[in-house]
């Protein structure tokens, strides 16, 4: 494992993280902005979070053709195609006139990024072996902290100046120029490389290839429906991501309901202070969970960490510094999972059908995104207050943390340790 080159975390990592960084941003700067776009459609709470999850039933369209397609084609050009695709929908996201085209612009970009987080991780699948693999996804997904630092307050700058339609505009551009970055440095197989030396190409291939080799054999899509850990990992994603999204998505109106909080600005920048601690949180949560193997325990830890700062942050989180505490701790605990939960897929299916089995999980996890934030504005629009919504939330991470006993796919074999967190 020594002799794998150092090289391609450089080569892969950054320009794979700068790429969904801005689908992120792209994704969730609506976010930023829906609070100061009453003026033009005047959206209700429950509007508002429709807006802001209906890109999640988009989202899973692509999902499992998308994974299919970097498994057995190219990871590299799906990818590629859908960073033009999605920057074009997110920038027609200005153009919208009404509150419907508003929500079928999100549906249309939800659509074109569905495929795209599959695409990458069968790209790190096929350069980053197991027992990397957790700090590889963690390295990559850090795009979404990332992102959401260099977003919220970015958007909130903007908002100072300019209204929300060149907003949108301004930042639909750059994933349609990355896109010719990512053409250019990032290959599929280490073999394309012309980075590595013929040597480096096959030790990396080989180490690649004996993994492989001891999964079961490819059977299409019918060997991941037979894998119950399969269904346990979208139980698991599911409530999760309900619980993750809730909170991305209305953070900043959390932060904007501070006293004293008014200009687009001020919230923007406090609003990325909890993603900080985020970025922390799942490189650190990564690097233990492949020092330890356990892949589970560092999936339930960090959701008990994120349930605690949901409902604490509700019951004593009485005035701004005390909500923002909790608020971090939150970002913690919902962020953390990132690195060793999509490391468990690779480890049990082989590289031709893991795409779509992550795809999969990806689609239907993910209709958590709409559910948790739609709930969170249905529930604010009847009690006019958050708290309901955010203990809602909290119980979909219980839920998850209870589901992950069930991802029996790490060599680690202290299940004792798991289930003694779940118990907790």
């Amino acid at each position: 494992m020594n002799q794998m080159p150092v090289r391609r975390w450089w080569y892969i990592i950054p320009v794979a993280v700068v790429m969904y960084m801005l689908a992120y941003m792209d994704r969730i700067n609506v976010s930023m902005i829906l609070p100061y776009i009453d003026d033009s459609f005047h959206l209700s709470s429950s509007a508002a979070g429709f807006a802001s999850g209906i890109f999640f039933v988009g989202y899973m369209i692509l999902q499992i053709p998308g994974g299919y397609l970097a498994s057995r084609w190219s990871a590299k050009k799906v990818v590629f195609i859908l960073m033009i695709l999605w920057g074009l929908s997110a920038m027609a996201t200005g153009l919208v006139q009404t509150s419907s085209q508003l929500y079928l612009a999100r549906l249309v970009l939800g659509i074109f990024e569905g495929g795209v987080w599959p695409g990458v991780l069968v790209l790190l699948a096929s350069w980053f072996a197991d027992e990397e693999r957790a700090r590889a996804n963690a390295l990559w997904m850090t795009c979404l902290p990332i992102s959401a630092v260099i977003m919220a307050p970015l958007t909130g700058w903007l908002l100072t100046f300019l209204n929300w339609r060149e907003i949108f505009l301004i930042e639909g551009a750059p994933p349609i120029i990355w896109a010719i970055v990512w053409l250019l440095v990032v290959p599929d197989k280490p073999r394309m490389a012309r980075w590595l030396t013929d040597a480096e190409k096959e030790v990396t291939e080989r180490t690649l290839a004996s993994e492989n080799a001891g999964k079961p054999e490819d059977q299409g899509l019918r060997v991941a429906l037979k894998n119950k850990t399969v269904w346990w990992l979208i139980v698991a994603y599911f409530f999760w991501m309900s619980g993750f999204y809730g909170f991305s998505l209305w953070e900043p109106s959390v932060v904007k309901s501070f006293q004293g909080i008014a200009s687009p600005g001020t919230v923007g920048f406090l609003s990325a202070i909890p993603f900080l601690f985020a970025l922390l949180s799942m490189i650190v949560t990564s690097y233990l969970s492949d020092k330890t193997g356990n892949r589970r325990l560092f999936v339930a830890v960090p959701l008990i960490i994120g349930t605690v700062g949901l409902v604490a942050g509700q019951v004593i989180g009485n005035n701004p510094i005390v909500s923002m505490v909790f608020l971090v701790i939150t970002a913690i605990g919902v962020y953390g999972p990132y690195g060793p939960f999509w490391a468990i897929p690779s480890r049990i299916l082989r590289i031709e059908i893991v795409g779509a089995a992550m795809g999969l999980i990806n689609a239907i996890g993910n209709l958590g995104g709409f559910l948790g934030p739609y709930l969170v504005g249905y529930l604010k629009g009847i009690t006019h207050s958050s708290f309901v919504g955010f203990y809602v939330l909290a119980a979909f991470l219980v839920i998850a943390m209870l589901v992950t006993p069930m991802l029996k796919s790490d060599t680690d074999s202290s299940t004792d340790a798991i289930e003694e967190a779940v118990r907790l």
